[in-house]
Parts: C-alpha cells; sequence; structure tokens
C-alpha cells in the first residue's frame, strides 16, 4: 500500500479541511494532488472535496468566492507566499448527467456519497481520495495498484470517458509525458476510436495540454503515441506531412523524427516552451519544399525555412497561442538557416541577422541551431565554427566603444561652448573618451562639461594630440574586449 506523509500536505490546505470536519462535514484531498503524493512527487495544485453545499461553504471562510454552477468554491489564502495555494478549490461531491458536447455535462447533481464523486473521474489514478484527519485512503478504483504499475488506465468503461469529455484523449497522452506511465491497452483502444470527438474541443483547450505536453520532460514518446492512436492530427495535421519524407545525406532522420529529436533535445537541455515549439516545428515546411536534384543525386529544400515559417504561423495561430509567442516563434524558424562559413561570414552579416530575428531571440536562434544538429543524428551540439558564430555575434552585442557612450554629445558642445560644428568638436570628444575609458566615474554631464571647456582653450594641434591618443585608446580597449569573447568561445 501507498502512503501519504502528513509532512507533505502543507498546513493552509490542512486547515481548510479541518475547518469543514469541525463544522460536521466530510473533506478529502482528491485527484491529481493525492496522485503525485502517492507517487512521491510535490502536487502543484491542491483540490478538495466534500459532502458540503457551496451554500454550507462559504460561511466558514472568510475570503471565499463561488461563480460557476459545478459546486467549486474558491477559498483565498491571504496569509500564504505559495502561488500554488493562493486560491485554493473546495468542490461538493457531484454526478454529473449526459454530455452534449463531448465536454461539458447537460447538468450537475450534488452528492453526499464520496463514490459518486470518484467515478465521475477520469483515469483511475486520479480517482484516489485522502482523509488527513483520518490518514485515510478511499481506492475505489484500484488507482494506487496503477501508480505502482505506472499505468493510466480510464475509470470503469473507457469509451464513456472518453464520450463524456473528449479532452480527456489529451489528458492521457499528457499524463503518460508527465509521469512517464504507459497507457493501458483496453484505455489505449478507446482513445483511437474516440478521437474524432477531439473536432469538438475549443483550440485553447487543446492548446493548453499541447503546450503541457511539450513541457513534460518526455515530449517526443508522446507526440509518437498520439500520432499512432490517430490524436495528433486534431492538433495539427501538419506534424504528420513529414512521416516517411526522407532528408538529404547530412541527416540520418526522416523529417518527422528530426523534428521530434530536435524537441527533445531542447527538453533534456531544459529550454524553455520557445525553444522547444521552434524546434519542433524548424524543418515542417520540408515535405513543401523537397525537390530531386539531378545534378546533386540527393533531395534539396531550398526555401523550406519560408514556407515553414508560414505554416508555423498558421498552426499556432489556429490554436490560439499569445501573439508574441507565435512571432518569436515565427522568426526563429525563419531565420534558422542562418548558417554560413565562418571563414566568409562578415560582422555586417550578423548585424543583419541581428535585425532580422532580435537582439531579444538571437541566442535562442543558437540553441534553435544545436537541436537542429543534434536532430540530424550529429554527436556535438558545439563544433567550432558554432562556437565561433556565437562570439562574432556576441563581438556584435557589446556596446560600441565610441564617443556615443559620452554623456555629452557634439550638440551639448556647440551650445555649451558656443562654438561652430568643424573637427575641434570631434577632437574634443574622443579626448573626453580616453578619460572614460581610463576612469568610468568621470562620464558625467558635469565633468565633461568642465572638461570640455578646459579642452576646447587649447592650441588646435594640442588639442588633435589628445583627440588621437583617445582614438587608438578605444582600438585598444575594443581589440581586447574582442580577445576575451573569442578566448571565452575557445576560437580564434
Amino acid at each position: 500500500m501507498l502512503m501519504v506523509t502528513e509532512f507533505s500536505i502543507p498546513e493552509e490546505v490542512s486547515r481548510i479541511t479541518a475547518a469543514l470536519e469541525l463544522a460536521g462535514f466530510e473533506a478529502y484531498l482528491v485527484g491529481g494532488c493525492v496522485r503525485d503524493l502517492l507517487h512521491g512527487k510535490k502536487p502543484k495544485d491542491w483540490d478538495v472535496t466534500t459532502n458540503a453545499t457551496p451554500e454550507q461553504i462559504l460561511p466558514l471562510f472568510e475570503h471565499a468566492f463561488y461563480e460557476n454552477d459545478f459546486g467549486t468554491v474558491g477559498i483565498v489564502n491571504q496569509e500564504t507566499t505559495d502561488k500554488t495555494l493562493e486560491v485554493m478549490e473546495v468542490t461538493t461531491y457531484r454526478l454529473e448527467a449526459e454530455y452534449l458536447d463531448s465536454r461539458h455535462p447537460k447538468s450537475v447533481t450534488f452528492s453526499t456519497v464520496l463514490e459518486d464523486d470518484l467515478k465521475r473521474r477520469d483515469f483511475t489514478i486520479n480517482a484516489i481520495a485522502f482523509n488527513i484527519s483520518q490518514k485515510k485512503i478511499v481506492d475505489p478504483f484500484n488507482g494506487q495498484i496503477d501508480i505502482n504499475k505506472k499505468t493510466i488506465r480510464a475509470v470503469g468503461i473507457p469509451h464513456d470517458r472518453f464520450e463524456e469529455d473528449a479532452l480527456r484523449i489529451l489528458r492521457a497522452i499528457r499524463f503518460m509525458a508527465e509521469l512517464h506511465f504507459d497507457i493501458e491497452e483496453e484505455t489505449k483502444a478507446a482513445i483511437a476510436k474516440a478521437s474524432l470527438s477531439l473536432k469538438n474541443i475549443a483550440k485553447e483547450r487543446i492548446r493548453d495540454e499541447f503546450v503541457r505536453i511539450l513541457s513534460s520532460d518526455n515530449p517526443m514518446h508522446a507526440l509518437i503515441m498520439a500520432h499512432e492512436l490517430g490524436v495528433l492530427k486534431y492538433v495539427s495535421p501538419k506534424f504528420e506531412e513529414g512521416i516517411g519524407i526522407d532528408q538529404n545525406q547530412a541527416h540520418k532522420y526522416d523529417v518527422w523524427e528530426h523534428n521530434l529529436r530536435s524537441l527533445q533535445h531542447a527538453v533534456d537541455k531544459k529550454w524553455d516552451i520557445t525553444i522547444r515549439l521552434a524546434a519542433l516545428f524548424h524543418d515542417i515546411g520540408k515535405p513543401k519544399a523537397r525537390r530531386w536534384s539531378d545534378e546533386k543525386k540527393d533531395w534539396t529544400f531550398h526555401g523550406h525555412e519560408v514556407i515553414g515559417a508560414r505554416i508555423t504561423e498558421a498552426v499556432l495561430t489556429d490554436l490560439k497561442f499569445p501573439k508574441k509567442t507565435i512571432e518569436d516563434v515565427t522568426k526563429l524558424v525563419r531565420w534558422h538557416m542562418f548558417f554560413s562559413d565562418t571563414e566568409k561570414i562578415t560582422l555586417s552579416a550578423v548585424r543583419r541577422l541581428l535585425r532580422n530575428v532580435g537582439q531579444e531571440n538571437v541566442w535562442n536562434l543558437m540553441d534553435l541551431r544545436a537541436c537542429d544538429r543534434i536532430g540530424t543524428g550529429r554527436p556535438k551540439e558545439n563544433p567550432y565554427r558554432f562556437r565561433k558564430y556565437k562570439a562574432m555575434i556576441e563581438e556584435v552585442l557589446e556596446d560600441p566603444i565610441t564617443v556615443s557612450m559620452l554623456k555629452i554629445n557634439g550638440d551639448d558642445l556647440i551650445s555649451l561652448l558656443n562654438i561652430k560644428p568643424g573637427p575641434k568638436i570631434g577632437h574634443i570628444l574622443h579626448a573626453l573618451l580616453e578619460e572614460v575609458l581610463e576612469d568610468p566615474s568621470k562620464n558625467t554631464e558635469e565633468y565633461l562639461g568642465g572638461r570640455a571647456a578646459t579642452l576646447n582653450s587649447l592650441e588646435i594641434e594640442a588639442l588633435k594630440h589628445l583627440g588621437d591618443k583617445g582614438k587608438q585608446k578605444k582600438e585598444e580597449v575594443g581589440k581586447e574586449s574582442v580577445k576575451k569573447i573569442r578566448r571565452r568561445y575557445g576560437v580564434e
């Protein structure tokens, strides 16, 4: 028998169940939090179920609200600093009538029997309740056994559960990815049979499950399973177009597996959802771009990044992703083929890349390129030319060592010194720059204004000499900065 330890349950949670019991009601932890506790994981959410109705729950808590028809009362915890405990949900035991749209029940009826509530739940691992004060586990569908076996099994008749709520199809695959469990065969067969019902589910809900699958540690296996069960096409059929699309000799895998392996590398590196999405989508345009070259005796994919960017934007828009996510991921897909011979590439070309993708995205683009490389089957993520490119990007991103660094400019000097535009202004600014490079604390309007007045009184040849020294100092500092960057990346 699995165990739940008291110290793993926050005091904020225990206070709510204790208050319900003190008022004469039953109170149990239920669902994912119990599953996680029994699985040895820290729950992300805490849910309580009770035989008290919403009208009976509300007077027991000072900061409580009821804004739905499903028996769920929200309780605001103003004392906690844990965001997962800021609002706790307490739900009345309930039974659900016939489902009309593959998602929502026609009506909800409150019950006084805990087992009524548990039998309406999706999977056995989520149909377990735990009473804190009695240390009592209620598990009518043997969910603990399935947790031990690492098995996802529908409660009761699997087909009925998925017909009630088609989103449970994606939830099963998501739990498989998050928990590293396997789906039981009868449940798997029911998913395949009911997958068409996903057409009735709002795109936002599909997106949320999709994101959670990609945010797990095991999305590659989950997406393969989604394809095998006929589910993935309801997220987007575009992913499956890469199946069996062989690539050129630089690639070990077809487009489908290459994209999945690229995604998995982003996951293994703990990179965020933007890079994970870009890794999954980056070669999605290859099936449409593929052409056979008699000259090369191989496949070519010219322009696949442009096609892929259009597809990416369309799919993410259809799934109702936020505008910023759509823009960032589409840019990464569009420019992921930036790479070229670092012996020929120039800093001006790197600057153009930065303009195209944006400084805020450039390091994500580097990470995407690493995913792309590993996805081909190559063992090294950081070959020499890749490190060289990173060093060149950092050189471009370094603040330019110019007179623009100064807290005073040419227009300021014209006004302050009452002089006309001309070479003298440049000499003064470069002389000031030398002083600031030696002592950055001098880069203030007050100091530079006073020093500029002194420099203005010098003969032009003496002033030019100081200005030239400033230019020389600027070049020396710039060269040393570049050397440091290149040493850090191990490149020349």
